[in-house]
């Protein structure tokens, strides 16, 4: 499938900013799921953008304004092609040892509900960690219902039984690690035929880490590992971690930005 992603992060300052500087995991890479045709980042101010790479692998460009500014805006934009991988990622270099994932932060500690709740999971079904995982994928689809949350971190999602998509993949990966199972975070798009309006926030999964098989992907929110009308962005420990825009303002009429984000399926131009 080749789907077109436009997101775009606005910014209006009032009074206006004194100047900015801002960190972006907005640029996927491509892997044996999904290939790159074209991808730009455009700023409406002028400014250079700095790329590198994080500890993670994950393409980061960062950039400085420096002045007045009544607002920013912040467009990435391009074409990716997805093949289903049955929630496999393959063909992506890794920097870390899988160990590093059985980390805690602080959105993603367990407490004991959430670890009561995975050993009930955990004694309740087969013994192979891929049967446990989809086991406590979808008892987790099951309990939280999707919907807004002010705080996404794991224990008070489960608390609250509900929360976005990124609040729900923190408790997967909370309870996944319990488990003793390698788990991290993955910022993303999702294809949603049947929206209406753009989205208003990246989609987040969690992915585990299997021996023989390597990391796989636990859509928590669709209750499926990522098919081909997912787009993975970066990883991290956490959605923070990965988060595609990060940054400051330097002023007194600083507010939250206002994100539209748009995935269409897009016409092949191959012939």
């Amino acid at each position: 499938m080749r789907l077109r992603i436009v997101h775009e992060t606005a910014y209006s300052f009032d009074p206006p900013a004194l100047g900015a500087i801002q960190t972006l995991r907005l640029t996927p890479r491509g892997h044996d799921g999904q290939f790159v045709v074209n991808w730009r980042i455009e700023v409406d101010h002028d400014c250079r953008l700095d790329t590198a790479t994080d500890p993670f692998g994950n393409v980061v460009q960062s950039f400085t304004t420096q002045g007045k500014l009544d607002g920013l805006v912040i467009t990435a934009l391009g074409d990716v092609e997805t093949h289903d991988m049955a929630g496999m990622v393959r063909g992506q270099a890794e920097r870390f040892p899988v160990g590093v994932f059985l980390r805690g932060t602080p959105l993603t500690v367990p407490d004991a509900e959430i670890r009561a709740f995975a050993d009930d999971v955990a004694a309740s079904t087969p013994t192979d960690r891929l049967s446990r995982l989809h086991w406590l994928m979808n008892s987790l689809h099951e309990r939280i219902l999707l919907g807004e949350t002010t705080d996404d971190s794991a224990k008070a999602t489960f608390a609250a039984s509900r929360g976005d998509a990124r609040a729900m993949a923190h408790v997967m990966i909370a309870a996944a690690r319990h488990l003793g199972i390698p788990a991290r975070y993955a910022s993303g798009y999702l294809f949603r035929p049947e929206a209406e309006a753009p989205a208003t926030s990246e989609h987040g999964w969690a992915e585990a880490f299997l021996d023989g098989v390597g990391w796989v992907g636990f859509d928590v929110a669709t209750n499926l590992c990522p098919t081909d009308t997912h787009v993975r962005l970066a990883i991290g420990l956490d959605r923070i971690g990965s988060s595609p825009v990060r940054g400051a303002a330097y002023g007194d009429g600083v507010t939250a930005p206002t994100i539209s984000i748009s995935v269409s399926e897009a016409r092949s131009a191959r012939r």
